[in-house]
This record gives structure tokens, sequence and C-alpha cells, in this order.
């Protein structure tokens, strides 16, 4: 006797998994954060070493030197940057969609030290005095773009013109001389100007750096990435049609060879698919080449955990068992080799990325996101929904579950 119970909501299950990813699939996959390398951009590596050669670098160091690149990368515009501490002494600043790769390598590295002096080389005065957002693009009288400072106290800057009255006062910006104006009369207002810039991108760039404020430490390149951004969209098309046409095969083959179990392994892996893209998107990880290629493993480890299951129910069958009773017992047995398999994977990409960095800490991460969500797809959903289809009594034929008749084993 047909169970229409069973049916129906095996039904009812399969269409909330379709009609979720029919309607929310396409927003999900285009709300994907994409890496430098599929959407093109650079990443640049750092070596990082104190300013004062008599100290040493801490993790308080580094955490300032990052917070430092934060506020001069958000100058640039870049959405998303990723600045990771690896070691004790380096920083990896990856930026995805920055294309004027040398204004950006520009104003992430320069030290932008200001400093007031008088020609003894005294400093008189630094950047630390400035006024917040004190540095803005200005024209002077010939129309020539220079940068406008303010200070925080009007009256320390007017005491510095009054005391060096008739005096060069030297601009430095790190130890490069930028202009030696002669004081001619004190200014009250806590005004200046550095003039001599090459051009109004120039003096806006010069600006956004005072702003931004100098580096804590002294950073020096030791690596460089870059992908154009028709590269990334290539590595990014030729990615998602390898991960279709596997997904395509890999479920042609599945119900081809076990049947009604392979429609049940397509729904979940459907299912694996939508949840991992979501689960990527909340979390706001970066998708990376190298984690469509654990995107794409991960498909197949969850393709395997069903194979591992459907042949124990299998072997249940052959040797005589009932299809209800074969399926208990094949989803038993296979419960701890799909177990084991999957934690020592889960072990394998912890060291992976412990003592990976850059794109193999992406493809750790998606690897691990993607076993997770293959127990929870691949191993209990494909069980509840073939029990349900069992349990129907709808499907009580050995042929449903890739069996033949002759095989079976008399008890």
């Amino acid at each position: 006797m047909i169970k229409w119970s069973r049916l129906v909501t095996f039904i009812l299950v399969t269409v909330v998994v379709f009609t979720a990813v029919g309607l929310t699939g396409l927003k999900v996959a285009q709300g994907t954060t994409l890496g430098l390398d599929l959407r093109g951009g650079f990443e640049v590596l750092y070596e990082v070493s104190p300013l004062n050669k008599n100290e040493k670098i801490t993790k308080e160091s580094l955490t300032d030197a990052v917070h430092a690149i934060e506020r001069r990368i958000n100058i640039i515009g870049v959405s998303e940057p990723e600045i990771v501490v690896e070691g004790n002494n380096r920083i990896r600043v990856r930026l995805a969609g920055a294309y004027n790769q040398e204004q950006a390598r520009d104003l992430i590295g320069k030290p932008a030290k200001l400093t007031f002096r008088d020609m003894a080389g005294n400093v008189l005065m630094d950047g630390s005095d400035l006024a917040t957002k004190g540095a803005a693009l200005g024209y002077n009288d010939l129309q020539q773009p220079v940068v406008n400072l303010k200070f925080k106290e009007a009256k320390k800057f007017a005491e510095v013109t009054k005391k060096y009255l008739g005096q060069p006062l030297a601009i430095y910006l790190d130890e490069n001389l930028i202009t030696a104006p002669t004081i001619n009369s004190v200014i009250p207002g806590g005004s200046a100007y550095i003039d001599g810039q090459e051009s109004v991108q120039a003096a806006k760039d010069l600006a956004a750096l005072l702003n931004a404020g100098a580096l804590p430490v002294e950073m020096k390149e030791v690596y460089s990435n870059s992908v154009g951004a028709k590269l990334g969209q290539t590595a990014l098309e030729n990615g998602v049609k390898a991960g279709v046409i596997g997904t395509i095969i890999v479920l042609i083959f599945m119900v081809v060879f076990y049947r009604m179990p392979g429609v049940v392994a397509v729904i979940s892996l459907v299912a694996y698919v939508y949840l991992l893209l979501l689960l990527q998107n909340l979390m706001q990880a970066t998708l990376t080449l190298p984690g469509i290629a654990a995107f794409i493993l991960g498909i197949g480890m969850a393709v395997d955990a069903n194979i591992i299951m459907y042949e124990r129910i299998k072997e249940e069958l052959r040797s005589g068992k009932s299809i209800l009773s074969a399926v208990r017992s094949g989803s038993k047995r296979s419960l701890s080799t799909i177990l084991d398999a999957n934690v020592t994977s889960i072990i394998g990409a912890i060291v992976l990325f412990y003592f990976g960095s850059s794109a193999i800490r992406g493809f750790a991460i998606t690897l691990i996101l993607s076993i997770v969500v293959s127990l929870l797809t691949a191993v209990a959903g494909s069980r509840f929904l073939l029990n349900l289809l069992v349990k129907s009594n709808l499907f009580n034929k050995l042929w449903h579950y890739g069996v033949r008749e002759r095989d079976v084993r008399e008890l």
C-alpha cells in the first residue's frame, strides 16, 4: 500500500529546495565576493621593520600599521580590501578591482611623515599637529595646485612663525625637502600651504596621505602580483564552466548508475551548492580560483558520501534483505566510514590554513565549509529523502536501486 503522506512530504521538500534556488540562486551567486585572481587587482607583501632601530616589531605595532593601511586604502575607494598579518613581521595587502596599481602602491607604502624644520634641521612641528582632515587641495595666485594645511593649534604655528620671522621654514615629507619658504610675517590663522606640486592629482594624493597619517613602521615591498581585469574574468568564466560541466557529468552518472537514490543525490547536491554559496556570502568570505577548486572538490566529496552509502545499501539488497531493512542497515554501516573520511579531510584543511598563506588559506576555508555543508546535505539530507521514498512503498523494486534480481543471494 502506497503511503501518500511520505511521497507528498518528499515532493514538498524538493519543491522548496528548487524554488529557493530558482528565486534566489542568481542573487546569491552574484553576491559572492570575488578575489583579485577572479576580479582583477593586485597584492603586495611587505616586510615590516621599526622606525627606530633600537625597537622591536610587536603585535601592537603591526595592528597599528594595519589600521594605518586601512585608512589609506579608504582613500583609493577599493571595497573589501584584504589586509593580513603573516608571521611576525609581514603584512599582505590584496586589493581586488584596483587597477591603478602605481597610485595604490604609493598611497599604501609611503611613510608620509610631514615635518617643519628650521635651517639647523630641528623639527618644530610635524604631521600630528595637523587638524582632522587638515590637508586639502588648493590653488595659489597663479592657479597652480598646492596642498593647503590647517593646524590644530593656530597659536602654536603663530609662535613658530614669529620666532623664525625672516628665516626659511623647511617643509619635509619623510626626508625629502618639499619647499622652504621664507616667513615674511606672523601667520595667526594656523594655515599654511605646500607648493611645487606636479599636478592636481599629485596634490590630491599628498593631501590624502597627510590626512591618513604617517605609518608607524617602515615597510619594504618584498613581493607583488597583479592580475588584469580581463584575465580575472577569463579565469572566473573557465572555473565556473569547469564546475558546471563536471557537476552535470556527475549528476548524470548518479542517476544512471544508482537510479532512484541517484535522483535523491541530485537534489542534495543542488542544495549543497546553494547552501555553500549562501554560507560564504553570510561569512563574507572571498572566493578565489583555488576556492573554486575546493568548491568542485567538495562536490566530489559530497557525491562520494552518497556513493559510499548507496553501495552499502546495494550490498545489503544483494544479501537478500528487504529494501527498508537494507536502507537502514546500509545507512548505519556507511556512517562511520563517511565521518572518518570527512574528519581527516578537515584536519588536513586546518593544517593548510595554519601553515599556509594567501590563496592556500582560501582553499582551506572553502574546503572546510564544503565538508560541513556536505555532511548536512549529502549525509543527513540524502538519508531523510531516501527514507521518505522507501517508506512510501512506491519504489519497491530492486531495479529502482540499481540492483539486478539475479545478483541477489538467497538467505
